[in-house]
């Protein structure tokens, strides 16, 4: 484990130094406007003692009960405002985007180690609009999705099925296989060995420090910034060396990749990429090439296997989620839960692949807008068991003024996105595994789509949202047209799934076990099938 200081350690002077900007704080900063309401703190600690220390979407739930759809917090002088009303999500997130925009500034992992040059970190500006351009160009649209990389998904998950017919206890090792192998090969070209693949190893490693880099209370400096000015051989100093080696391991991972695709267009080996593509449309040259590369290591992150577990009570980037892979990864394992418990609702679904696509091939994207209950199923998996019951935080840039209240400058919003998802005024029975609610009945319309709430909001809403929806889509129409998904039985007893998640940034549904058969020969020959 790093070296990290303690308070035995920390200079007198920071320690002294941030007091006291936290006392002129809260005497010359009052607003005009009240603050939101929210829990009543103590001197200096503010609300640190009230902050949960697990599954924090369910407490900032009961607050709502208490003190309304916007709530107010202030940790060690940090200002936190929790909404859970998707009104107020869009009216200030997506209505006020030059307001509310920003991310948090992060001394360790953002500024030391350099995690800010990927764009879930960048702060709202040129370059996150540049980044944000770049994605857009490939994967922006769903038919840009569709046009450019169908061949690709249905690659990949033509592998997985295989995989999991031969293996299907591991399922959820299965699906974490093919998400990365979708996006490896979409940044890159590149296609990982299916064991000891060097960069793959690179990328784990850098999994772990990333992950690491934001450990509840390992980094002091997140909380006093001015410790980044102790040397490294002052005691306690000894961060600063992991900074420097972590940063480092981080730019091989961007580099290496970056490179091999450079070498391949000058030798003619190059397969066509996202990285590739921008390379040859854009003279790429100084910050153009810089960007390009951190661009396509954003593509890899935000759908990496990576997301940030984070100081739950100092740090507001524990609710910063990277996604879109683990995003992936989260909803299609929700995706055998729900099959395993709802087995009339995965009858339901085959009927219809069965009358609208046969049993001769497998659905295609063009099948999709001909099989609405498929795609309802695909829709209440995202909000069944949210994947990121918080989101993203946002910063805000200036005071602002809303719903009668003050907003501070600095402020970190975070939006209680489990809450907009199982409100049962807004839907049914919430904690029921029901598709038929986004699909509009005789005087009922459709509950509101999972998919409005669930990547985030504004001009900070995932670049990626075309190209997740469209893999979990893939993985669960595929997996219906082939497998029958089942309680599993042991020792002549039914092993009844628990439904429950883990407690991070991206909720997980904990293990289960499920027995998954094809669901005939055809099937099965379906699956065998050359890509």
């Amino acid at each position: 484990m790093a070296d990290t200081l303690t308070s035995a350690t920390l200079p007198a002077v920071a320690l002294a130094t941030i007091l006291v900007a936290i006392f002129l704080n809260h005497i010359f900063k009052k607003p005009r406007l009240p603050l939101p309401p929210g829990p009543k703190g103590l001197p200096i600690i503010g609300n640190l003692l009230d902050m949960p220390r697990r599954k924090e979407h369910l407490t900032f739930a009961k607050w709502r009960k208490t003190y309304g759809d916007i709530v107010y917090l202030n940790v060690l002088g940090s200002d936190m405002v929790i909404l859970n009303s998707p009104k107020l999500a869009a009216e200030m997130m997506d209505k006020k985007g030059t307001v509310y925009s920003n991310r948090p500034h992060i001394e360790f992992g953002g500024e030391m180690v350099g995690y800010n040059k990927v764009l879930v970190l960048i702060p709202y500006g040129d370059r996150h609009r540049e980044n944000r351009r770049f994605l857009h160009h490939v994967i922006g649209s769903r038919s840009q999705v569709k046009k450019r990389f169908d061949p690709l998904m249905e690659k990949e998950h033509h592998k997985f099925l295989r995989h999991v017919l031969h293996d299907p206890d591991h399922v959820q090792w299965h699906i974490r296989n093919l998400a990365g192998g979708i996006i490896l090969n979409m940044a890159y070209g590149y296609e990982p060995q299916e064991r000891d693949d060097p960069y793959v190893k690179l990328v784990e490693q850098v999994s772990r420090e990333f992950s690491l880099s934001f450990a509840p209370g390992t980094f002091l400096v997140d909380v006093f910034p001015l410790l980044r000015y102790v040397p490294s051989w002052f005691p306690g100093g000894g961060f600063k060396k992991t900074a420097a080696q972590w940063r480092k391991n981080f730019e091989d991972a961007a580099n290496f990749p970056f490179e091999l695709v450079k070498r391949r267009m000058e030798d003619g080996s190059n397969v066509p990429n996202f990285t590739s593509e921008l390379l040859e449309k854009h003279k790429a040259e100084g910050d153009k090439e810089s960007d390009i590369k951190w661009a396509a290591k954003s593509l890899y992150l935000g759908m990496s296997q990576i997301f940030l577990q984070l100081p739950k009570l100092l740090n507001p980037w524990y609710y910063v989620l990277l996604g879109g892979a683990d995003t992936s990864v989260s909803a299609v394992y929700s995706f055998f839960l729900a099959m395993t418990l709802y087995p009339d609702v995965q009858r339901k679904a085959q009927e219809e692949i069965d009358k609208v696509v046969g049993t001769d091939r497998l659905p295609t994207s063009a099948d999709r807008d001909a099989l609405p209950y498929v795609d309802a199923l695909v829709t209440e998996v995202l909000r069944w068991i949210t994947i990121a019951p918080i989101g993203a935080p946002h910063c805000v840039a200036e005071d602002d003024e809303h719903a009668g209240y003050h907003i501070p400058k600095g402020a970190k919003i975070l939006p209680n996105i489990w809450a907009f998802l199982h409100d049962p005024e807004v839907y049914e029975d919430p904690f029921e595994f029901n598709p038929s609610r986004f699909i509009p009945q005789e005087g009922k319309p459709a509950a509101p789509d999972a998919r409005e709430y669930c990547f985030g909001f504004g001009r900070r809403i995932c670049p990626g949202v075309h190209l997740a929806d469209a893999s979990i889509w893939l993985s669960c129409a595929w997996s219906l047209a082939v497998f029958n998904i089942s309680k599993k039985v042991e020792d002549g007893k039914i092993v009844e799934p628990v439904v429950d998640s883990t407690d991070g940034a991206i909720n997980h549904p904990l293990p289960f076990k499920c027995t998954i058969k094809p669901r005939s020969a055809k099937a099965e020959s379906l699956i065998l099938s050359e890509d």
